[in-house]
């Protein structure tokens, strides 16, 4: 754990050496005053030295004045380090999770990553900035306290030790009872935070199935989960805090009973007594501290393994060692007997096909049947767990990652907007484009119109998720930012099936000179979005069971035919000519 903590901590570690310098200057500075008042006492109320009373309370309001100067400072220092240390680890654990595959998002809730980020940082934070310089202090304080006790007096610094070992062992063992309840904590913490997550950004499925009495119930029973994780937690400061404290005001206990009988005895003077009291604190103190920073350090070491955990999270798909360079590729696509499970279910089974530069490939077939996984396996979101994926015939295990999402623009079934305006959420892609052809890209897909009829725009700034847009203007958006990145190998997954046949038939009217250089892939459940293409794919079950064209799986008669005459109504076969 302090190997991962300490790369980010080491480049502080002079500032670190400078506060912890400054914590041992204050500790020191601390016994100062509890000596000069026992020396108050003896010297000016017993004997009567009058004249150095002043001095005497000049170096107290000195000392005063100038270690809350330096402890403030300190403070400050650590608080600063702190801050950077957690920006620094926050950026680069969010640039770890834009490198996870989908792999990864498909296993972790959103609640538990925004909990990392969020508590368990914070967490981080304040050990760095708190509990490290207290631990150090409180140590330092009651070691000098022991010393000086025993300059003042040794038979009493004994009698009050005697004491000590008692909540050492108290104190271990709260240790090791109390960090399996801080796992359990943010563990919880996780899945409170995931429900809420999926409340807020599922509320308008909530309201639409009037199921807001079931989500708050949902939401309770995780919440009373997360109280009753905290309760535990409690109930081990229950007991043993307690016993802590006790034993801790013990000592002043015994400093009272012991000391006025040794000062009675005359084997200790009054000025001493006051002096060891003055003392007593900086025994008390650290004591009592003891419970609550071993709390804080069990808070950090169950925030930091959960952090780590997260870091060390390696995305399965992966850059090779020595990708071949293919900037710019013609889009020549080639599966060769490709198959994939998804967590040990099958999904492809042996897909073969070709396509090359400028044709457009329409896949079709009914729901499951492995439509979309096949265009994730060719941005490589996913790796096949048998055959080959070649573009330009280069394997793309063997290509960069980012080169080769470059190449390829998808508008996906599941359309996500960003929470920017239109114009930032077209240009996306290409961030460098001119408001030009944001609008050029804007009228291919048929959005020009309904964004120019709001009252800003472009510069209308679209709510979460989209909201705001129906699902037809969200579409053609989403379209409009595939389009503008002029790639070579152009994704389109059921993005017309939001808008009507009319707009539909405009839309792939404008697209098609567009397209003329470019390797397309259609997946749609409409024959109208898939009869012009080159090359239809009939998936079923994960397998393809038709290819040809319009005109040829029609003639064959299956699966595609039907979906045809179920769209198309029933017609003459003799036909079919014609209809085509």
């Amino acid at each position: 754990m302090f190997k991962w903590y300490w790369d980010f901590l080491k480049k502080y570690k002079f500032k670190m050496a400078l506060g912890l310098m400054l914590t041992l200057l204050v500790s020191l500075m601390q016994l100062i005053n509890p000596y000069i008042e026992g020396t108050i006492i003896d010297r000016v109320l017993i004997k009567g030295e009058v004249g150095v009373l002043i001095p005497l309370l000049s170096i107290i309001i000195g000392v005063t004045v100038f270690r809350c100067i330096v402890k403030f400072g300190y403070q400050m220092m650590y608080e600063h380090i702190s801050q950077d240390l957690i920006f620094k680890m926050r950026e680069e654990i969010y640039c770890h999770l834009q490198n996870q595959d989908f792999n990864f998002f498909d296993t972790t809730r959103t609640g538990d990553i925004m909990a990392r980020l969020t508590g368990d940082i914070d967490a981080v934070r304040h050990f760095t900035a708190w509990v490290i310089y207290n631990v150090f202090d409180n140590f330092l304080t009651f070691t000098f306290a022991v010393v000086m006790i025993f300059f003042v007096n040794a038979k009493m610094a004994r009698i009050l030790l005697a004491i000590t070992p008692i909540i050492a062992v108290v104190a271990y063992k709260m240790t090791n009872t109390v960090r399996p309840s801080f796992f359990a904590i943010r563990e919880q913490f996780s899945k409170l935070n995931s429900v809420v997550q999926e409340n807020i950004s599922g509320n308008r499925v909530v309201k639409a199935f009037a199921k807001e009495e079931y989500e708050i119930e949902k939401f309770s029973r995780q919440n009373e989960l997360f109280k009753e994780k905290n309760l535990d937690s409690s109930r081990i400061w229950e007991k043993y805090l307690p016993v802590l404290e006790f034993f801790a005001s013990m000592l002043s206990i015994v400093l009272i009973i012991v000391g006025g009988i040794m000062v009675i005895r005359k084997n200790l003077t009054l000025g001493e007594l006051v002096i060891i009291n003055g003392y007593i604190w900086a025994l008390n103190n650290p004591l009592r501290m003891a419970g609550w920073l071993i709390n804080d350090i069990q808070r950090f070491f169950a925030s930091i393994d959960r952090l780590i955990n997260l870091v060390n999270e390696e995305p399965k798909i992966k850059n090779p060692k020595h990708p071949i360079q293919k900037e710019k590729v013609r889009g020549f696509v080639e599966f060769e007997n490709v198959s994939f499970c998804y967590r040990d279910i099958p999904v492809l089974k042996n897909i073969s096909f070709e396509v090359h530069p400028g044709q457009t490939v329409a896949i079709v077939g009914p729901t499951g049947s492995g439509k979309s996984t096949l265009i994730n396996l060719i941005c490589r979101f996913y790796d096949c767990n048998s055959g080959k994926i070649r573009i330009d015939n280069v394997d793309i295990k063997d290509m960069d990652k980012k080169e080769l999402r470059d190449n390829i623009a998808a508008s996906m079934q599941d359309i996500f907007l960003f929470s920017d305006t239109i114009e930032g959420n077209i240009s996306y892609g290409n961030p460098n484009a001119s408001m030009k052809q944001v609008q050029w890209a804007a009228q291919v897909a048929d959005a020009h119109e309904f964004i120019e009829s709001f009252p800003e725009g472009y510069d209308t700034i679209i709510g979460e998720r989209g909201v705001g847009l129906s699902g037809g203007q969200k579409q053609r958006i989403a379209l409009a930012r595939a389009l503008l990145k002029n790639p070579s190998i152009l994704i389109l997954d059921d993005t017309t099936s939001s808008v009507d046949i009319e707009t539909e038939y405009k839309i792939h009217k404008t697209l098609k000179p567009f397209c003329e250089n470019k390797t397309t892939f259609i997946i749609a459940h409409r024959i109208s979005s898939v009869k012009n293409a080159d090359l239809i794919l009939v998936l079923n079950h994960g397998k393809i069971v038709e290819r040809g064209t319009h005109g040829e799986l029609l003639q064959k008669r299956g699966y595609y035919y039907d979906v045809f005459k179920n769209q198309m109504g029933d017609f003459d076969v003799s036909a079919v000519g014609e209809v085509c």
